[in-house]
């Protein structure tokens, strides 16, 4: 981890370029006051878009975040991508300062990436799970238990990147892919599952433990 303290996911490269190209026009026309405020956007764009590295949690049936921010919803849930089965619910809101690169809560396989158009209702509402632009990823353990994580766009975010495949072989904390620009994220486990968070609480990707299997 030395030496890569601070990392910019590729997706933002692009808008950092255009950013910095637009400063640069701007301090070419002396037009100081607006190449400053378009400097401070070209930061925020490279501070947005950080990708740091993290310690992965290698306690056993542990089921890691995918993504930074603060539990807004943690309970049972009749309604899943699975389909009509009732799971532990763990809603997960990112606001624009939170890390946005997302990691795999769990190891095993991708047996279904289901994509679903929608609208842009505010990501920390709770129609926001059921009428927003949508990806849930549908896991299967090497136990054969399910787990579900759902990335879920918000009122800004526009873009939702997802890297992995089905049939893939993931593990748990590996990045595969991010929203931008402020959004959620939805996990589904098993109702046998020991839930050790809490509605209200902060949380990492990659490093913070929402809970063990059983």
């Amino acid at each position: 981890m030395r030496g890569r303290s601070f990392i910019i996911a590729k997706e933002g490269h692009p808008f950092i370029l255009v950013f910095a190209i637009i400063t640069l026009f701007l301090a070419f026309l002396d037009q100081i006051l607006l190449s400053i405020f378009s400097l401070i956007g070209t930061l925020f764009t490279c501070f947005f878009f950080r990708d740091p590295e993290r310690p992965i949690p290698q306690l056993d049936r542990a089921v890691v975040s995918p993504a930074d921010g603060k539990v807004i919803f943690c309970g049972l849930s009749d309604k899943t991508p699975i389909g009509e089965t009732q799971m532990v619910k763990v809603s997960i809101f990112m606001s624009i300062f939170n890390v946005h690169v997302n990691r795999i809560p769990y190891d095993g396989l991708v047996t279904d990436i289901l994509y679903s158009p929608g609208r842009f209702f505010p990501a920390n509402t709770r129609e926001a799970s059921e009428v927003n632009e949508s990806n849930a990823i549908i896991l299967t353990t090497d136990d054969q238990q399910k787990v579900c994580f759902v990335q879920v766009a918000g009122i800004i975010a526009r873009r939702i990147v997802c890297k992995i495949s089905k049939g893939n072989r993931v593990n748990r904390g590996d990045r595969f892919g991010m929203i931008c620009f402020g959004s959620r994220l939805d996990v589904y486990l098993p109702v046998e599952t020991r839930v050790t968070v809490s509605t209200g609480d902060r949380v990492k990707a990659g490093t913070s433990i929402l809970g063990y299997l059983q």
